[in-house]
């Protein structure tokens, strides 16, 4: 079996597409599929309808027998062919963000099955019917067993006074919401505390970094399904997070990892707090294979949703 897989062209990206897509389409092909690679260049709706003609060329020379886009204004795009059916996945930006709703609206209701990540987003999305709520898997791998003395070891970090929060993202990426990050690391009143900006490192650098906070701290306005907070998972490592996407679901019963139930500083605070005191690895790790979200899981659901719909 045969899959498009259509997905935005990230020039701010190694590789030019978002990891979680690339690891997800590996994912695939070890499960037996043969997938392809559709980049969208364009920017803005006039840019994504310009890839029109591009796209029908591709599925002439590559004849899938289905397309899977990421994202709304993807799905839309891939729709505008019929001789496909088409598989989309709504990540969250596309579905919270107003002006992308309408866009995924529209992808929905051509969509021969829509895909949501998050039990929030089927809830805005309000879809009546020929959708599955499933989240991106992650890659499980050694480095994610690091422990905490030998990954600061590698990353240049203070291996013995320094407590180390490793935010959710770049500073100045808005929607992060870094002021409230920083407010609340300030109410630790600890010189000894560090809040590490996520921003500029290889995924083994990140996954290093989670093997080497102390803590993970998630302040977002919104989200879809966070990959981070799974990865952060997958490392063992102390979650603190406002209740945003589907952390709830991703973090429940998971000692070590709290939810707050407000944005104020002084209760994130206090949760870090907890989190920081938190001596060994979470059993994360174990909740996201529970959860069904090794990408090899994923995948096998994935070929399960392409054969119903071939059918």
């Amino acid at each position: 079996m045969k899959a498009l897989v259509v997905c935005s062209f990230k020039e701010r990206l190694n590789g030019h597409v978002a990891p979680f897509v690339k690891e997800q389409v590996e994912a695939l092909g070890k499960a037996g599929m043969e997938c392809e690679l559709f980049l969208v260049k364009g920017k803005g709706t006039l840019g994504y309808l310009q890839q029109l003609k591009p796209l029908k060329n591709n599925i002439k020379d590559f004849n899938p027998d289905v397309i899977h886009a990421h994202f709304g204004l993807c799905g839309l795009l891939a729709n505008l062919q019929r001789k496909v059916p088409v598989v989309t996945t709504y990540h969250g930006s596309d579905i919270n963000d107003k002006k992308n709703l309408p866009f995924s609206k529209m992808a929905m209701r051509l969509s021969a099955w829509n895909i949501f990540v998050s039990r929030k987003t089927m809830e805005i999305a309000k879809p009546k019917k020929k959708c599955t709520l499933l989240p991106c898997g992650i890659d499980f791998s050694d480095l994610q067993l690091y422990e905490k003395q030998d990954a600061r070891k590698r990353m240049g970090l203070d291996a013995a006074k320094k407590k180390y929060v490793l935010f959710a993202g770049a500073f100045d990426n808005a929607v992060k919401n870094a002021p409230l990050a920083k407010k609340t690391v300030s109410f630790l009143q600890d010189e000894n505390v560090e809040l590490l900006e996520l921003k500029g490192y290889t995924r083994e650098e990140v996954t290093l970094l989670m093997c080497a906070a102390d803590a993970f701290l998630m302040t977002s306005f919104s989200e879809g399904s966070p990959q981070v907070i799974k990865e952060a998972l997958a490392c063992g490592c102390p979650i603190v997070s406002v209740d945003v996407g589907d952390v709830k679901e991703r973090l429940e019963s998971v000692a070590g990892c709290h939810v707050a139930k407000t944005r104020e500083p002084k209760e994130l605070a206090e949760l870090l707090q907890k989190a920081l005191a938190f001596a060994t690895k979470t059993q994360g790790r174990e909740k996201l294979l529970a959860d069904g979200l090794d990408n090899r899981q994923v995948a096998e659901r994935l070929v399960g949703i392409y054969k119903n719909v071939l059918k």
